[in-house]
């Protein structure tokens, strides 16, 4: 059977979609990081995308891939918890397509309004982000629009190119922490390091009140899990999608559960000591290695900052909790 993970061509091609849009992200070894740690670290900072996120690279080469498919639909549309949902509305407008996104109550009020600042047309449904993903598939079966899943190969393409930039930036990273929303991330940190033949071990890392891909890798078939997290929404998943499943049971090197007061001490920590802005889901790969600090020294740990949308009253509880 033939791997669902794109070559080392298709990522290259992938990136030169992405760079139409925007430069490649830094990556960066902040010193008080690194002393915090206790090794040898690398941030890299996909909070400096247009959208303030990495997926608006798979949404590009999502875009990019239909348009060479034929002719453009005239509506697409998703579910997404911010930034899936800001990545289809950037690439949405690029292309002149109407873009539907649907949302849960008690959506993050700061992203909803930046996905309506995209041209993007916002329905809030349900509970919780599976809730809103059924709906999205119920409108776009009703209406004819094009429905984009959260994790599909031609978006993984798009999103492989950050580890593809990262990897080959340090290519002597021994250890990757990536948060696991979807799945797309760690996907393609795989993909990454297949196509590049880099020896990096790669931890997933989830929500230790969103347990589904923890749950479904340690049973070896998908297991729903309830989402009680206040602050990983990137993370807050209730059921694994078994696409991503495949990829990630056999070939990850292990797996972290973070609590949201991990997840809040690690916002502070990035904050502090390098003065971004990081959401839950993009503090989380910092709160599992410090979880996992004794094990890293001598290392070289590569972190991503994912993404930086939170809530300004919602960051601001999360610095002021004790460090």
């Amino acid at each position: 059977m033939t791997s669902p993970l794109p070559t080392l061509a298709e990522i290259e091609a992938a990136a030169q979609v992405v760079y139409q849009d925007f430069a490649p992200t830094p990556q960066y070894r902040w010193p008080l990081l690194a002393e915090r740690l206790g090794t040898e670290c690398w941030l890299k900072h996909e909070n400096h995308t247009p959208v303030g996120a990495f997926k608006i690279r798979g949404g590009l080469t999502y875009f990019d891939q239909l348009a060479r498919s034929g002719p453009l639909p005239a509506e697409v549309i998703s579910a997404t918890r911010g930034n899936h949902g800001q990545s289809l509305g950037w690439a949405a407008r690029r292309n002149g397509v109407a873009c539907t996104i649907v949302v849960p109550h008690d959506n993050s009020t700061e992203k909803n309004a930046a996905m309506r600042a995209l041209g993007v047309r916002l329905i809030e449904h349900g509970d919780d982000f599976q809730a809103a993903r059924e709906h999205a598939e119920r409108l776009a079966a009703e209406s004819g629009a094009h429905m984009v899943p959260s994790f599909h190969p031609d978006l993984l393409r798009g999103v492989a190119t950050y580890w593809w930039e990262f990897l080959r930036a340090v290519p002597h990273m021994d250890v990757a922490y990536v948060p696991i929303g979807q799945g797309s991330g760690a996907c393609a940190a795989i993909a990454a390091r297949q196509a590049l033949g880099h020896r990096v071990r790669i931890v997933g890392v989830v929500s230790a009140h969103a347990t589904t891909y923890a749950d479904s890798i340690a049973a070896g078939q998908v297991v729903a899990a309830p989402v009680t997290t206040q602050l990983a929404d990137g993370m807050a998943c209730r059921v694994a999608d078994a696409g991503a499943l495949a990829i990630l049971g056999p070939q990850l090197d292990g797996i972290v559960q973070v609590s949201d007061d991990a997840v809040a001490q690690a916002m502070r920590a990035l904050f502090t000591d390098t003065h971004n802005t990081a959401e839950g889901a993009g503090a989380a790969a910092l709160a599992a290695a410090l979880q996992q600090r004794s094990e890293l020294r001598g290392q070289c740990v590569g972190l991503v900052l994912s993404g930086g949308n939170v809530d300004a009253s919602l960051f601001a509880q999360a610095i002021a909790s004790p460090a």
